[in-house]
């Protein structure tokens, strides 16, 4: 799990169905501007929208289409501890047939759990996963924020499962520290695109990246070369993709791109036709200068 991973979206069609030409379009822009993995039904994909079917079939599909080119990361998680390991048992297979390398597993969500409460949660989930797991720090999400010390008791406990953390916080003292007392095989990984470069440049693994949907190239040689230039090029546009939210700022580029239809789902909204129009702006003048 090194490098750049894309955070997947789902694309939707005007009726509001997954619209898969669009995902294979999408799809192909993340191989041909060579991302190390994809992170598949995330929060970014919009996944707490998704039916069980739908899931089913995005992640099939995704499968289908890849066929192992790159690896591909499982966004699964929840707040309620017996139902993600119920999910995680039914993915027994999925280790047989290669299709996942690891998943990405948030911090529970709206229940506020203590510290120790994550551990459990985190315990339960090692103990049952089929597969290698990501944790997934994101306080602005979950309400609750994920201390370093927590982390690297569940890395010290789960050595062979545990492998790695998408650090979200923001906190970017709270992230080098984790960098700085992670076990040697232990996976720190920037979550936010903003500070991807500094991050790396202090020893994260990579990142897990929203632009890249849209500037795979980009995103690529700016975790590659931890080039601080680029990332202060590209900071003003990243701001933009998430003043109204996340994936509502990527759907606006991807749709100016002519890659997906700006369909989100409720209670999702697209962006104001101002911010659209903001981001087409600054995206002309980044290419202009």
């Amino acid at each position: 799990m090194k490098g750049l991973g894309t955070a997947l979206i789902t694309p939707f069609n005007a009726f509001g169905g997954v619209d898969y030409e669009a995902l294979d379009r999408l799809l192909e822009k993340q191989l041909s501007g060579a991302v190390d993995y994809l992170v598949v039904l995330g929060t970014t994909a919009e996944a707490a929208t998704l039916t069980y079917d739908e899931k089913v079939g995005v992640r099939h599909h995704i499968e289908r289409f890849v066929k192992r080119r790159i690896p591909l990361v499982l966004g699964l998680g929840g707040n309620n501890t017996a139902v993600v390991v119920e999910e995680l048992k039914s993915l027994a297979l999925q280790r047989s047939r290669g299709a996942y390398s690891a998943i990405l597993s948030v911090c529970p969500y709206y229940n506020k759990p203590s510290q120790e409460g994550l551990y459990q949660h985190f315990s339960m989930i090692a103990n049952a996963s089929p597969l290698p797991v990501i944790l997934y720090n994101v306080p602005s999400r979950t309400g609750t924020n994920m201390l370093p010390e927590t982390v690297l008791r569940l890395a010290a406990s789960y050595p062979d499962k545990i492998i790695g953390i998408k650090e979200a916080s923001g906190d970017v003292d709270q992230i080098k520290y984790l960098i700085r007392n992670a076990p040697k095989d232990f996976h720190v990984i920037s979550g936010d695109d903003g500070i991807a470069a500094e991050l790396m440049a202090a020893g994260a693994s990579g990142l897990i990246s929203v632009a890249s949907n849209a500037w795979p190239k980009t995103m690529k040689a700016l975790v590659d070369n931890h080039d601080g230039q680029l990332q202060r090029r590209f900071n003003p546009i990243i701001k933009l993709l998430f003043k109204e939210g996340n994936p509502a700022g990527i759907k606006t580029v991807l749709a100016q791109q002519g890659l997906i239809q700006n369909v989100l789902r409720l209670p999702l909204v697209p962006n104001s036709l101002p911010v659209q129009e903001q981001i087409r702006q600054t995206i002309e003048q980044m290419s202009t200068t």
